[in-house]
């Protein structure tokens, strides 16, 4: 068009254009992307559940993992310990003269070459294999109780994180309610209907509420950090709001039986194996050992009468002579006999123990249960009812503040009550799972 007119643009005015219209482009790219960005970052994380937790506890656990990395390494050198000791091979030169002559001069001078194979004594390769298999099966067991000790402490610090967070909810609620009493009794004493001491007394409650937000918040904040050790950044996260539906237990005798099955024990149970194994292998002591070797060697020059020298074969067979050893071999021996009769023991330390933990959960989970009960079919009644009459009568000039004061107290302090019952039952049924092996 300018061209046509017979002008020429002016190039300032263009290149200033064509820099706004960049620079205007590139501010609203930039714009858009942070608006994008606060965006993603203003969505609430999900919250995290207590299966979501558990799963994460048990992924890659450090503990678990170096247990049965040691069960594994037990297991391979089990399968070393039943092979042969490796050949030897020896090579000399036998019977060589060093005052005169040479190799063919003398008639004993040789070359030899030879192998030699040793056999333990009796039947210590099967025994010693029999033995290190066991001592995997006792760290294979170990992990498994690794395994069931993290389920069980991931599911304790998260029912308690819970309850702080349900808590901290639970008073935050509350604390408008408390704030709105000491407004209208600030009001009243304003207009000469109340006396300083129901005014003194609100302001005094709902400082110590204040106070006990901020013991919540601490205690909030240290069980996220005990459920941190278990599934890391995760336990910044919000807490799901539901708890696990976990209202029956199978009978005691049940669970009874079921240690038996618990991996603590079946440990036990292979640390016995492992020294019955090793009381055998004391006793193959009192055997000897033996090596067979077989060699050639090599002759040089002539007989007397013209023939060349005959080369040489040796077999030979050593044994190991025991018996000059038998106080050693009797000291291994009862060494061996004390170690069994203290895994003997200690599997039934591990029994006793397990079963009074056992035994002791149980009661605690039943009186848990009977607690639950008479909180929600009397106490959380009777609270609420009770705070609502204080309030009416002292709305009507016929109560006491400090009777409203310490119903709505008493209430918050009954929710509180009855939402620990309802943690510490489900960390016991935790602990019950453990030790009865409850599934998942």
């Amino acid at each position: 068009m300018y061209f046509q007119c017979g002008l020429e643009p002016d190039q300032n005015i263009s290149r200033r254009t064509f820099l706004r219209r960049s620079i205007s482009r590139n501010v609203a790219a930039l714009v858009a992307s942070v608006i994008f960005s606060a965006a993603v970052h203003a969505q609430p994380a999900n919250p995290l559940t207590l299966m979501e937790a558990e799963n994460l506890a048990l992924a890659n656990e450090p503990g678990q993992a170096a247990l049965v990395a040691r069960s594994t390494a037990l297991e391979e050198r089990a399968v070393v310990a039943g092979q042969l000791p490796d050949p030897t091979l020896r090579i000399g030169l036998n019977n060589f003269p060093i005052d005169s002559g040479g190799f063919r001069t003398e008639g004993m001078s040789n070359a030899m070459v030879g192998v030699r194979q040793a056999f333990p004594p009796g039947k210590t390769r099967s025994i010693s294999t029999r033995q290190l298999q066991s001592m995997s099966a006792e760290m294979a067991q170990n992990a498994a109780a690794r395994g069931r000790d993290v389920l069980m402490a991931a599911r304790v610090s998260w029912l308690e994180l819970y309850f702080w967070d349900r808590a901290h909810a639970l008073v935050s609620e509350s604390r408008p309610f408390f704030g709105d009493l000491a407004t209208a009794t600030r009001s009243l004493y304003a207009v000469g209907r109340k006396n300083q001491q129901d005014l003194l007394r609100a302001e005094l409650e709902l400082s110590r509420l204040d106070d006990r937000l901020i013991e919540i918040e601490r205690r909030r904040a240290s069980a996220r950090a005990a459920l941190g050790e278990w599934v890391g950044n995760d336990a910044d996260r919000p807490i799901a709001a539901r708890l696990p539906e976990w209202n029956k237990v199978p009978a005691r005798a049940v669970l009874r039986s079921n240690l038996q099955q618990h991996p603590v024990i079946k440990a036990a149970d292979a640390q016995i194996d492992a020294s019955v194994a090793g009381v055998d292998l004391a006793s193959q002591r009192s055997r000897p050992g033996w090596a067979v070797e077989a060699g050639y060697s090599y002759r040089d020059g002539f007989l007397p009468n013209g023939q060349p020298r005959s080369d040489f074969i040796s077999v030979n067979v050593t044994v190991g002579l025991p018996f000059f050893r038998k106080k050693s071999i009797d000291s291994t021996l009862s060494a061996a006999l004390h170690d069994r009769r203290a895994a003997q023991e200690s599997k039934r330390q591990d029994t006793r123990r397990l079963t009074s933990q056992l035994y002791a959960e149980y009661a605690r989970w039943q009186d848990l249960s009977r607690r639950m009960s008479l909180y929600e079919d009397q106490i959380l009644g009777q609270t609420e009812d009770q705070a609502r009459a204080a309030l009416v009568a002292y709305q009507s000039d016929s109560g006491d503040f400090a009777d409203v004061m310490r119903g709505y107290i008493d209430d918050l302090n009954a929710r509180l009550d009855h939402i620990r019952l309802q943690v510490e039952r489900a960390q016991s049924h935790a602990t019950l799972a453990n030790l009865g092996g409850l599934p998942r």
